[in-house]
């Protein structure tokens, strides 16, 4: 029996754990906090932009019950806000018991809790993972999904200090780098003054903290705008954003909150005292991240060499997805990423050719075309994503965006694809 060892529960290590025992794996999904999903228990956006493409392309190659559950769990659907058309945003409070009971009732075995602190190794394969419990997990195929999120230490050195939020450093551990433990150095994603890192790109408010007026538009419309006063409109605050997708003046100039349970907040973060000037959030209060007016969890500090089957170079059985494969942004990347590593663990394990993903989808090409990226000294100032900046750009340059579902269902068929990772290979 084939078994794939997954370390590090988000989105990406979710969608692994799907495609692996999709193909017939045995699962095991490891995940150092209490919950599943990890900055997709804060995230919440789904489908805007480009990311329609590419939820319908993975549905149609046959990973569709992620997509499903964030459909299922939203609270507005086909929306728009500045910059970004037909969104879909689910609620962060429902989603992350959706996706473990999808998954338990699979068969995936899952530990949380449970924190990877080292590797052992046998020439260029890793034998098994060392746990802060001393114990060690065995496996002959491994997937790292561990994000590129903190410690603690990441976040004072290149941002402003612990600013306490969802992923929950000082009570779980940090994160490690498996691939940089088995002997790959980790790849250092950069912003444009080049400092390394970049501040996560939203923060949520509680929304009962909000007046009346404004909590109730975000629960009938899901979006509200509001001008920031001119003294407080800085444009230089977009450069240091991870979602360059929302690095638009609109998102200096206004403040822009979504709805996903809590009330989403388009800014790395907002200084509380100027945030209560605006009318209507002279009350407002973070949630996420709880220091929220000081800072936010810095990230892109951990990326892994790889090749487009979602490899590690330079390990034989290391694959990686998520945000650990590079300069992705957004839950759908994380998904497609992740979904692709599930599936080639399984064709690792049983000696098979690694699949790749087609250029003519968006899913294979954004893969290869970031790893491209990222091997250029300017590459590595940008972040990739469906939604918006310089992937979508193009995408829509090159015809590949659309919300046409039977075109999508069409590509993927044409290129033999359909249910490829609904396949069992065991």
């Amino acid at each position: 029996m084939v078994k794939t060892i997954i370390i590090g529960g988000g989105w990406a290590g979710c969608a692994a754990a799907l495609a692996a025992r999709q193909a017939g794996a045995e699962v095991l999904l490891i995940e150092k906090t209490d919950m599943l999903l990890g900055l997709g228990n804060v995230g919440g956006i789904m489908r805007n932009n480009g990311r329609y493409t590419a939820a319908e392309e993975m549905i149609n190659l046959g990973v569709g019950k992620l997509f499903d559950i964030t459909d299922r769990a939203a609270r507005h659907s086909m929306i728009d806000f500045p910059g970004h058309k037909h969104a879909t945003l689910y609620d962060v409070t429902k989603v992350e018991p959706m996706v473990r009971r999808m998954l338990e009732g699979m068969g995936v075995e899952l530990r949380l809790m449970s924190r990877a602190i080292d590797v052992i190794k046998k020439g260029n394969a890793i034998k098994g993972i060392l746990m802060a419990d001393d114990t060690v997990i065995e496996g002959p195929v491994f997937i790292e999904t561990t994000g590129s999120t903190g410690p603690m230490g990441n976040c004072l050195k290149y941002g402003n200090g612990c600013a306490m939020c969802i992923l929950r450093c000082p009570s779980f551990g940090p994160r490690t780098s498996i691939s940089q433990r088995a002997g790959v150095e980790d790849i250092l994603g950069q912003r444009e003054d080049e400092c390394y890192g970049a501040f996560s790109g939203s923060c949520k408010l509680n929304k009962d903290s909000l007046s009346s007026e404004i909590r109730d538009t975000l629960n009938k419309e899901g979006v509200v705008v509001l001008k920031v006063p001119d003294e407080d409109i800085k444009m230089e605050k977009l450069s240091f954003k991870v979602c360059q997708q929302y690095a638009l003046k609109e998102y200096a100039e206004n403040i822009v909150l979504l709805d996903t349970g809590h009330a989403k907040l388009m800014t790395p973060f907002y200084p509380l005292e100027k945030l209560r000037k605006i009318p209507g959030m002279e009350n407002a209060r973070y949630e996420d991240p709880y220091s929220g007016g000081k800072g936010n969890s810095i990230r892109y500090l951990s990326m892994a060499p790889r090749n487009n089957s979602m490899k590690v170079d330079g390990l034989d059985n290391l694959l990686c997805g998520g945000e650990k494969a590079g300069l992705f942004v957004g839950h759908t990347e994380a998904i497609v990423t992740g979904s692709l590593a599930g599936h080639n663990s399984v064709r690792l394990a049983l000696g098979m050719p690694l699949l790749e993903l087609p250029r003519n989808l968006v899913a294979g090409d954004i893969i290869a075309y970031a790893n491209e990226r990222i091997k250029t000294k300017d590459g590595l100032k940008k972040r990739y994503t469906f939604a918006g900046a310089e992937y979508f750009e193009r995408m829509k340059e090159r015809n590949m965006y659309t919300i046409d579902k039977q075109e999508i269902e069409h590509r993927v068929s044409r290129m033999d694809l359909t249910d490829i990772f609904n396949e069992k290979l065991v």
